[in-house]
């Protein structure tokens, strides 16, 4: 009789068991269906996102393809800035002589 009993709560055992895990099992697949609709959604604004960069560089680089638009231009156009002031140059950093080089004391 006690072996009847213990091997009808080792059954039990097993089914709640196998339970938990088959919840377990369909929450993770759950879990990683939504990150894969995320990944997917995110490589697709990717995609959006790389052709309406090569859109606006196209709408820029347009009128380099028509070189009637540009201005010409001669070296006695030219404007020549002067450079700019030099920055004040910052203080000397301290020499090394001027620190002090002690033991450092027992226990540190």
């Amino acid at each position: 009789m006690g072996l009847h009993r213990a091997a009808d709560g080792t059954l039990a055992g097993l089914g709640l068991s196998m339970l938990a895990l088959s919840g377990l099992t369909l929450h993770w697949q759950n879990e990683w269906g939504q990150s894969f609709k995320a990944l997917e959604s995110s490589q697709v604004l990717e995609h959006r996102l790389q052709e309406s960069a090569a859109q606006l560089e196209r709408h820029h680089l347009k009128p380099a393809g028509k070189p009637g638009q540009l201005v010409p231009t001669s070296s006695d156009r030219l404007i020549f800035m002067p450079p700019p002031p030099a920055p004040p140059q910052a203080s000397a950093a301290l020499p090394l002589a001027s620190l002090s080089w002690d033991p450092a004391a027992s226990g540190y």
